[in-house]
């Protein structure tokens, strides 16, 4: 009986990770027979799972949406990983999700058999939260730019800039993008007609505008936003070789602070900005490896200022 229980969890969460799942590749994954499998969609059929099965080629079975669907069913791994992400979203940037995420935890943590309890306590009791120091996104904000960019729908805002002007915008949007400290929506500039994206902290009074669109020429979401927050953004921009690999320049600099593109197993090329040539020189030197100048060519002589200076208060000179 434990078996059936236990395949009947792996064959819902198998159905649950896709949309369509055939006979044979449900027989496989769980090591039998597809006669096994056809009775135990009948089992999770009579529990109330509403899983319909369509027969012929591109056919399979799917679960489907029913309203009176009984509670989720999560396996170890997945309950703690659902708890442990609501408890950290409990310090997160979205406003109001704190309590909300809260009262889930205390829901599920209800459902838990005791040694899934012992586990969510004990990171729980070991957790302090970090505030992020910046600005939160409103939840409804943040919602009605996902519907949006969801179901296409051009939309209107007013949006505040860095330094400090209010303008009306009208977009298409095309992703969110979380950096971990901040939202960004990437959406297209209907009046101006280029791909834009916007701190969603910073957006306010949506609404939708118009019919459907479809996108044009929608950009690498992740790679705009990077490219937006780390370099175009500052007055001073740089291309330096450095002389490591991608991989361990990826683990000493944050996205938010410049591009990394591997040129060969040992060497990669970084793309940065700052507002200063000296404070790129100073954010290079920091980085504890050796590396070469592309451009510009005044950075140079802000490398040498920075290597002038840290000479005389090594040496105690002036």
């Amino acid at each position: 009986m434990r078996d059936t229980a236990n395949r009947l969890l792996r064959l819902l969460t198998l159905l649950q990770s896709r949309s369509l799942w055939t006979g044979e590749e449900v027989a496989e994954r769980l090591e039998v027979t597809e006669r096994t499998v056809r009775r135990d969609v009948d089992r999770l059929r009579e529990l109330g799972y509403p899983v319909e099965a369509s027969p012929g080629v591109g056919g399979g079975y799917r679960l489907g949406r029913g309203k009176a669907l009984p509670p989720l069913i999560l396996d170890d791994e997945e309950a703690v990983a659902v708890a442990v992400s609501l408890r950290t979203a409990a310090g997160g940037t979205v406003a109001g999700i704190d309590d909300a995420a809260m009262r889930a935890v205390a829901k599920l943590e209800q459902l838990l058999p005791s040694r899934l309890r012992s586990q969510v306590s004990a990171v729980q009791a070991a957790t302090e939260s970090m505030s992020a120091g910046t600005p939160s996104v409103d939840a409804g904000t943040l919602l009605a730019l996902a519907q949006a960019c969801r179901d296409q729908r051009r939309v209107g805002f007013r949006y505040v800039s860095h330094h400090g002007a209010r303008t009306e915008r009208r977009v298409e949007p095309h992703r969110l993008v979380c950096t971990g400290r901040r939202w960004y929506l990437v959406a297209r500039d209907c009046d101006r007609d280029a791909w834009r994206s916007f701190r969603v902290d910073r957006v306010d009074e949506v609404m939708v505008t118009g019919p459907r669109f479809v996108p044009t020429d929608p950009p690498d979401a992740v790679a705009f936003v990077t490219d937006g927050v780390s370099t175009s953004v500052y007055r001073y921009q740089a291309r330096v070789r450095l002389y490591i690999s991608a991989e361990q320049a990826a683990e000493w600099i944050s996205p938010s602070t410049g591009v990394v593109v591997p040129l060969d197993e040992t060497h990669c090329q970084l793309t940065t900005g700052a507002d200063s040539l000296p404070a790129i020189a100073l954010n290079l030197a920091m980085l504890g490896c050796d590396f070469e100048i592309l451009e510009p060519s005044a950075l140079v002589d802000a490398v040498r200022a920075l290597a002038t200076r840290l000479d005389r208060a090594a040496s105690g000179s002036r």
